[in-house]
């Protein structure tokens, strides 16, 4: 097995332990396996001990891979994640190629995508984005502005509204780090106390995984803890 593989296997218990103390379900949080920037092989490495739900930020970079994968993982129904900030010029290649779209924030991209997706593929499942520390730069709408996004997407057929993600401020301290998680719970709860569905909470990442768990992630999402390091890009390390 190689260490790549051992990694997951290794996030995977973890994420089970944490459940278990947390007194969440078991199986309640699926791991998203960050694999922007990293190798076709690293992602098979994954692949072979069943992890099938893969998160990229640039859709240049992730077409490729998801094409050579589709030939090369024949049994794996991978899942095939977008998570990094979005553009209105690469909306198509998101609306073609994921499942799962974890960052739209504006209105006008969430209608791109909805006239973009193929109406032979399922509606794009969708999580709003929260800029829920309020970082000035950072992707991501404001709690405020959520209710009426949330709305006009529930209007678009080819779309799926399926709950909400956040990168929050870093922060070295467990509580200081469920702060912002438990904001963003409370929003969610909100959302569905006035009607909403949702079911997803997007949140955690390899320094805060503990925390986001403890505040009700469904899918957290783990780069460096499977990858190893990576280079620097112009993203924040998922």
């Amino acid at each position: 097995m190689t260490i790549i593989g051992q990694r997951v296997l290794a996030t995977r218990e973890r994420i089970t332990q944490l459940e278990l103390h947390y007194q969440r379900g078991a199986g309640s949080v699926q791991l998203l396996a960050v694999s922007k920037t990293r190798t076709v092989k690293d992602i098979l490495d994954a692949v072979a001990v069943g992890q099938i739900r893969f998160g990229e930020s640039y859709v240049q970079e992730a077409l490729p891979k998801i094409k050579q994968l589709a030939q090369q993982a024949t049994g794996h129904d991978l899942e095939w994640h977008f998570i990094g900030p979005l553009q209105s010029n690469k909306t198509r290649g998101i609306a073609e190629n994921f499942s799962w779209l974890h960052s739209l924030d504006r209105l006008s991209l969430a209608r791109r995508l909805n006239d973009q997706r193929p109406e032979n593929m399922p509606p794009l499942n969708v999580c709003l984005q929260i800029n829920i520390s309020a970082e000035p730069g950072k992707s991501g709408t404001t709690p405020e502005s959520v209710f009426e996004l949330a709305e006009a997407v529930n209007s678009f057929p080819r779309l799926q509204l399926r709950g909400l993600m956040t990168v929050p401020s870093q922060q070295d301290n467990l509580q200081r780090q469920r702060e912002a998680f438990y904001q963003l719970h409370e929003l969610y709860s909100r959302l569905n106390t006035s009607g909403h569905a949702l079911d997803t909470l997007s949140m955690g990442m390899t320094e805060d995984m503990e925390a986001a768990i403890a505040e009700g992630a469904t899918f957290v999402r783990i780069g460096t803890g499977i990858f190893g390091p990576r280079k620097k890009s112009g993203t924040s390390d998922e």
